[in-house]
């Protein structure tokens, strides 16, 4: 399975993951001329090398009219207005920048505008790009607008954007939903998010980080802070993440054909970097999502029915184990596993039918044996046989539901059937 891979060590920003995602192409040039051309308003990308403690990797660098934008805000430097001037009314902000409240990524003051979700919509609409495009585009501001909504209180259709609606950032976003189609990745795994620590100042005052609108758009995604003050990811960088990953933890094993370092601007003791790996697992089934959630309220028919559910949502196993809860309440650890492309709706059952408040999600790996079925003529008639081998050992089985409608149709146990069919193969 094609794989794509992003470590982001040290948070996440639109221009590192375009840098990064540039250098798995083989001609990054002829993609950055294609982007150009376009027709993004005022707007030009740029290459150019850099290098973060030793490590050397791309630095990416929009142009609007000529001049760099190379300010992209702190996060909440980047929250939305519910006032209700026009699109694109420009405005000044002026910040402190200390090494506690400055953006990670080295974006300093410059002139900013708003811009309405649907001024992005228009955008978006005149360029020559391809349906699924032009829809995560708009997909991954909708996340944005649906996160400054539920922390300011204001409907979406009143959200104005500061950095995430200005033209750099457009073109952060549209060029890497146009990597993510020139790479075709089968799925895409994400690290945890280092999202930094400290405080930031805005034009709103001082917030802690994560600031509110990125850490909603992170909302159950495994985030943590550490040692570097500052704001490491942008609600650019997480909205982006958000929508493109598939599940979120380590690497898998994967053969690894192409490694892209996508660099910020500043210099610290660890790299400021992304870096993306391309590559294959072995199969489909190696990399599979666990769900578990932790249950004491509910009887023990309830929970066979949400197994039912679960298996046709199409989970791989569902499994129960007894356990502990608070106030010595006797409950069940609930265990599902499922492939990554039917994570979303398993999860959405989980929710639907049982009563957990939160699941917990993993990235696991499976060592499977290679199977098979085939169908086989016996005394009762056709009835399927599973093969499996790998790993020095070959086993086989009857179907059971074969066996089971045998055994009611003749009115014997289970083993009699089998013993039947034993008997006619030796003879």
């Amino acid at each position: 399975m094609k794989t794509l891979y992003l470590e982001c060590g040290m948070g996440a920003a639109g221009d590192m993951l375009t840098a990064a995602l540039l250098e798995l192409l083989p001609n990054p040039d002829s993609f950055l001329a294609e982007l150009n051309a376009l027709g993004l308003p005022g707007i030009s990308v740029t290459r150019s090398s850099a290098s973060k403690c030793g490590i050397r990797g791309t630095h990416v660098s929009v142009r609007i009219n000529g001049a760099e934008e190379s300010a992209h805000f702190t996060l909440e430097e980047e929250q939305v207005h519910s006032h209700t001037s026009l699109s694109g009314s420009d405005h000044h902000h002026n910040h402190e920048n200390s090494p506690e409240q400055e953006s990670f990524h080295g974006h300093n003051d410059l002139h900013h505008s708003h811009a309405s979700l649907q001024g992005i919509e228009h955008i978006v609409s005149s360029l020559p790009l391809s349906n699924t495009v032009r829809q995560n585009i708009l997909s991954v501001y909708g996340l944005i607008a649906e996160a400054e909504s539920h922390v300011h209180g204001v409907p979406v259709n009143e959200i104005h954007f500061h950095e995430v609606g200005t033209m750099d950032a457009v073109a952060d976003v549209t060029a890497v939903c146009l990597l993510m189609e020139r790479l075709a990745p089968e799925q895409v795994i994400v690290s945890p998010i280092h999202v930094g620590s400290g405080t930031v100042r805005c034009a709103h005052g001082i917030f802690p980080v994560p600031a509110p609108a990125t850490a909603e758009i992170l909302r159950g995604i495994p985030i943590y802070g550490g040692s570097v003050r500052g704001e490491l990811c942008t609600p650019t960088g997480a909205a982006l993440l958000r929508y493109f990953a598939d599940a979120f933890g380590e690497m898998p094993v994967m053969k690894v054909s192409a490694i892209g370092c996508g660099m910020g601007t500043k210099d610290f003791s660890t790299a400021n970097c992304i870096r993306a790996f391309l590559g294959e697992t072995e199969n489909d089934s190696d990399t599979v999502v666990q769900f578990s959630c932790n249950l004491d309220d509910m009887t023990a028919e309830e929970l066979a029915f949400a197994s039912e559910m679960l298996y046709d949502a199409g989970a791989l196993e569902v499994f129960s184990l007894p356990a502990g809860m608070k106030k010595s309440r006797p409950g069940f650890l609930l265990c599902v596993l499922c492939p990554i492309d039917r994570k979303e709706e398993v999860a959405c059952r989980l929710f639907r039918h049982t009563t957990t408040l939160g699941i917990r999600e993993t990235l696991v790996r499976r060592r499977t044996l290679a199977r098979r079925t085939e169908t086989k003529k016996t005394p009762f008639g056709p009835m399927r046989i599973k093969h499996s081998a790998g790993f020095g050992v070959t086993r086989e089985k009857y179907e059971y539901e074969d066996l089971a409608r045998v055994a009611r149709e003749q009115g014997i146990s289970l083993r009699e059937v089998i013993a039947a069919i034993s008997e006619e193969e030796t003879t």
